[in-house]
């Protein structure tokens, strides 16, 4: 079979290997669609601490169970499934405590076991022991079902920052997962969603796709400023970060409302992870900053019901589908913000 296998920063090879085989406590599967993400874009360029290489790469994951392990049972040949990216233990405190996406042990797909940017692929056994095989629900296409890991990240961010109805809500970051942002925060009940950009281009790109109810182009004007117009002052609730920029970070504890609520989404490079925060700000006006780092089991199954039942649309936001022999085109569109959501169809 074919794979993308990363050997070192710069060096990621489509080259033949076995077909794998499963073992008892294991599924074979035959990849559908594997999309990407700005995880892969800094996996090429730099590596990962969790990743040892040669390793194939890709986590969001969709396909049809092809062999099932002699100790496996519920699942049969033609099944179509999804497949979790992060796989919590299931046994830890924070595990036994429902806190799964915050695992100390948890590992990953594409990281310490090969994933999906490959024709076949091993479920391993601690993805099956945390429910994290799910059935890809009827009507839903194999590219679609590979977006539901990334927006049951954006479940995850939501439900800790408590979106809901009648919510004034600004999202920073207008690539997929801002895109998710958007439309999930408009199902939550968001009352309007603002969306912010530094690049005019991929704003309008993204706009044209999701149509929040404002933009601003944080390359254009001051977006605490602006935020305030938008808002006569107030400010707005809810504050989501889903860009890698520090700066976001620290204008949005300056835009949000009294007793408003900012989702530090984004991670920050780990060079520079230091933001200047004014804790009078957040101590005055009652306000909430909470993290969100990936998702658990049950995230990604909502996730696919939502995509489902259209609460959610998220097939226009496949602007690309590209071969495997075409996985380093796919890691530059990313990379150069030229598309929205890119997959790869082995």
């Amino acid at each position: 079979m074919k794979v993308a296998r990363f050997y070192a920063p710069g060096d990621l090879r489509v080259e033949e290997a076995d077909e794998p085989s499963p073992s008892e406590h294991e599924v074979k599967i035959r990849v559908h669609a594997c999309s990407t993400c700005g995880t892969d874009v800094k996996i090429f360029g730099a590596g990962h601490q969790n990743l040892d290489p040669p390793r194939v790469i890709g986590h969001e994951i969709a396909g049809e169970v092809v062999e099932v392990g002699s100790a496996v049972e519920g699942w049969q040949p033609g099944d179509r499934v999804q497949v979790i990216a992060a796989i919590p233990c299931g046994t830890c405190d924070e595990c036994v405590r429902g806190r799964m996406t915050v695992c100390p042990n948890q590992v990953s797909m594409g990281y310490q076991f090969d994933g999906g940017f490959a024709e076949y692929m091993i479920v391993p056994q601690v993805v099956l022991a945390v429910d994290g095989l799910n059935r890809i629900p009827e009507g839903l296409s194999y590219a679609e079902a590979s977006v539901a890991e990334p927006f049951a990240c954006a479940i995850n961010a939501q439900s800790i920052a408590r979106v809901h109805e009648g919510d004034d809500v600004v999202v920073v970051g207008s690539g997929p997962i801002g895109c998710l942002h958007v439309r999930l925060a408009r199902a939550n009940g968001a009352s309007r969603v603002t969306l912010v950009e530094l690049n005019r281009g991929r704003l309008e790109q993204a706009a044209d796709l999701v149509k929040p109810d404002e933009t601003v182009c944080a390359g254009e004007v001051d977006v605490v400023e602006a935020i305030l117009d938008l808002t006569n002052g107030r400010g707005v609730d809810v504050a989501i970060t889903a860009t890698a920029a520090g700066v976001a970070q620290e204008q949005a504890i300056r835009y949000v409302a009294r007793q408003g609520r900012v989702s530090f989404f984004g991670g920050l490079p780990k060079d520079n992870p230091i933001i200047a925060l004014d804790s009078n700000l957040v101590h005055y006006r009652e306000l909430t900053i909470v993290g969100a780092n990936g998702s658990s089991p049950d995230h990604n199954k909502d996730a696919l019901a939502r995509i489902a039942s259209g609460a959610v649309p998220v097939d226009d936001l496949i602007t690309h589908r590209l071969p495997l022999d075409d996985v380093h085109r796919a890691i530059e569109i990313v990379k150069n913000g030229e598309g929205i959501k890119v997959t790869i169809e082995p």
